[in-house]
Order: structure tokens, then C-alpha cells, then sequence
């Protein structure tokens, strides 16, 4: 893949200092940490090393990437890897793809409380999932999900929701059993949609109860129980979002998926279109627009775009991809053997598609060849932070 011309990091390297400066004590330490490490991605700052070629004379200098889950450089070699380990996961069935969205009233507590209601959010749409199948009315089945928490839409605004990944059929309750789903239908959404409602606001409230949310600025006044519970009645009464999608084309279909999804950050380098002392501009995708063309161009300051990047760095430690029911980690190497014995189908080694090498980073191939003639680069010499390589060679560069 051909590096970008523009980056996020080139922005945050012009502007970033400047941008800390005016907002001093009103960033956190994850947002500084992920500045920190996108300025320095890919520099002398973190070392690296020199590779040559063993056919002729070409040598380059690659420099080490910061590895931030943020970084938009960075997350194609944990794709790969993640996906690597999933197609061990995958099911010769029908899969399921729902999305669970917070409402906006929800939303603002979420960005004040995002552990908490982030947390709530995977809890509440799992437990629903598994409460809908389990019911004889419906599938009458224990079934496995992965999920996966994006907080942004398109432009970048805060857009919480779960993409919550479904083989479609489970285990009968005494285990003994396959129970497959109907072809294309999985659950009702509009059952989905009113058991996650209450699970996720009954949820909410007894995390207020119990004195973990916070509250400040406009939504200072929510610290009052009365308050609280004055601004969720109206949304026990309408309609949340719970999209079902059409089920994958198969499990190939899934991995091509999820290699998009799993390790995605808020926006891509390659959506960026220029910037400015002033403003950046960049690609985004209008989903109110129902045909046609929905790819818009957005220009922004300099200070909001920044801003509305760092919204979506997630609290220290908290894991984005969760994975429940017999799709658990501990229990799901196991659990998938007895499925597919049940189906009476054994793992394809060859089980990848072209796609899930791929994504939306800029993360390198480790094992690049030489842009000269071809042949394999061999590293010569590494060198740490703060070191000088004593090669001459010039930096690696995507684009050569």
C-alpha cells in the first residue's frame, strides 16, 4: 500500500504542541500518551533499523512504529495477527451481523463516562442476544458472539455502537445439540430492540445509584437522582436503534469483515485530502443520504479536528473486542471443537481470504523487498532510541 502524502501524524507534529499548550489541563494522560506516540511513529525518536539487499547495493532505514491501538499506522499488523487466530474461530454457518446504538441523550453520559457506560453498552446488547436466543419462542439456543465498540460516526463525532458478530445457531441447553437459525433470519429487532432498552437504561441506573458516574458541565445537574431519572423516562418510551444487517455471504465473508472493523481507529490516513496553518480536509460518507453518492468532503479547523480525534481514545486497559457465550475466551477453543463435531465438520487449514491481509492503517509489510530489483531486504544493524544509525541509507519509504 502506498503511503499517504498527508497523515495524522504530520498534523499533530505542526499543530500538536500548540494544541497542548491552549488545552493544558483539559487533556487526559491516554489523549496526551496517543498524541505523544503518533508525533513520534515511524522517527529517530523510537530507533529502528537498517535493511539491505542481498542482490545489489540498495539499503533504506526503517524506523520503528509506536504500536498506540490509536495510531493509524499501526494496526495492520495486529489485524493480521488477530485475524489470524479467528479463522481457527470460524463455523461452516450462517453469520449475523447487529449493531447496537446508544441514543444521543445516552451518548453525552457516555462521553463523561466512558468506561463505565462503554462497558455497559458491551454488557447490555451481549446479554440481550443471548436472553432473545435463548428463548424456546425463538431459537432456543446457546449462542457465541464477538463484538467490536466503535464511538465515532464518519465525520468523527461521537457515535457509540456495538458491531456485534453472530454464528447463526447455537447449543441446545443440554449441549447435545446444533441448533441452527432460519436461513436468513436470526432474532426479531424489534424484540432486540426493547430488551436492550431496558437492560441497558436498568443498567444505567444502578450505575448512578451506586456513585459511578460523573457528571459536569451541562450535564452537571444528572448528579441528582431525580434529575437523572427526569432525563431517562422519555427514553423508555421510543425506539432504540438495533440494526440487523443481511447475514455474510458465508465465513470468508466474515473475516473480510472484521479485518475492516477490528483494529479500525477514527479516521484513516488515506481519507485525509489536505491541510492547511488553518483547516484539514478530508473524505467522509453521509449515511442519511439513501441513494446516491454519499461521499462527502468535510473541512475542518485545525483545533476541532484534533479535538474530535482525541474523543475517541479509549480509557487505559479498556478492551474494545470482547467476545461472549461460547465464543468466551477460555472455553471457546473447546466449545468450537464440540460444534463442529456436532455438525459434523473438521477446520480448513486454507480458511483466509485475500482481503483480511489488508486494512485501513498504513502499517507495512515487515518482510518488504527491495524497491530496486526485488530481492529480500536483510536488517544490517538496529539502532534504539536516541541512537544514530551508522548507515548513510535513506529512510523507508511506502512509496518508492
Amino acid at each position: 500500500m502506498r503511503r499517504p502524502k498527508l497523515e495524522v501524524a504530520d498534523i499533530f507534529r505542526a499543530h500538536g504542541p500548540a494544541y497542548r499548550q491552549k488545552h493544558a489541563g483539559h487533556l487526559n494522560l491516554p489523549q496526551l500518551k496517543v498524541m505523544s506516540a503518533i508525533e513520534a511513529c515511524r522517527t529517530a525518536a523510537l530507533g529502528g533499523h537498517v535493511a539491505a539487499c542481498t542482490k545489489c547495493d540498495h539499503q533504506h532505514i526503517a524506523y520503528n512504529s509506536c504500536r498506540n491501538r490509536h495510531c493509524p499506522k499501526c494496526q495492520g499488523a495486529a489485524s493480521r495477527d488477530w485475524m489470524q487466530a479467528r479463522v481457527e474461530d470460524l463455523l461452516p454457518v450462517e453469520y449475523f451481523h447487529a449493531v447496537f446504538t446508544l441514543p444521543t441523550q445516552i451518548a453525552d453520559i457516555a462521553f463523561q463516562n466512558k468506561a463505565a457506560v462503554y462497558g455497559l453498552l458491551f454488557k447490555a446488547s451481549a446479554q440481550t442476544l443471548l436472553t432473545i436466543a435463548a428463548d424456546p419462542k425463538h431459537l432456543g439456543a446457546r449462542i457465541g458472539m464477538t463484538s467490536v465498540l466503535h464511538t465515532w460516526g464518519s465525520a468523527m463525532t461521537h457515535h457509540p455502537h456495538a458491531h456485534v458478530i453472530v454464528p447463526g445457531g447455537g447449543l441446545s441447553p443440554d449441549g447435545a445439540r446444533w441448533i441452527a437459525c432460519r436461513p436468513g433470519f436470526f432474532l426479531p429487532v424489534k424484540v432486540l430492540s426493547r430488551l436492550f432498552r431496558r437492560l441497558f437504561l436498568e443498567g444505567l441506573a444502578r450505575l448512578h445509584k451506586a456513585g459511578k458516574l460523573t457528571f459536569f458541565g451541562d450535564l452537571s445537574e444528572l448528579a441528582d437522582p431525580d434529575m437523572f431519572a427526569a432525563h431517562l423516562a422519555p427514553l423508555r418510551k421510543v425506539n432504540w436503534v438495533v440494526y440487523a444487517k443481511p447475514p455474510f455471504g458465508g465465513p470468508e465473508a466474515v473475516l473480510a469483515y472484521l479485518s475492516r472493523y477490528t483494529h479500525r481507529v477514527a479516521i484513516s490516513n488515506h481519507r485525509l485530502i489536505s491541510a492547511d496553518a488553518g483547516t484539514v480536509t478530508f473524505r467522509w460518507k453521509d449515511y442519511r443520504i439513501k441513494r446516491g453518492d454519499r461521499m462527502k468532503v468535510m473541512r475542518l479547523p485545525i483545533s476541532e479536528f484534533i479535538r474530535r480525534f482525541l474523543i475517541h481514545v479509549l480509557p487505559s486497559g479498556f478492551h474494545r473486542i470482547r467476545h461472549t457465550g461460547f465464543m468466551a475466551n477460555g472455553i471457546r477453543r473447546d466449545k468450537i471443537e464440540k460444534i463442529r463435531h456436532l455438525i459434523g465438520t473438521v477446520p480448513r487449514p486454507d480458511q483466509t481470504t485475500g482481503e483480511d491481509r489488508r486494512s485501513d492503517s498504513d502499517e507495512r509489510d515487515p518482510r518488504q523487498t527491495c524497491p530496486k530489483c526485488g530481492g529480500e531486504m536483510r536488517v544490517i544493524e538496529t539502532f534504539t532510541r536516541g541512537q544514530t544509525p551508522k548507515s548513510r541509507a535513506p529512510p523507508w519509504d511506502a512509496a518508492a
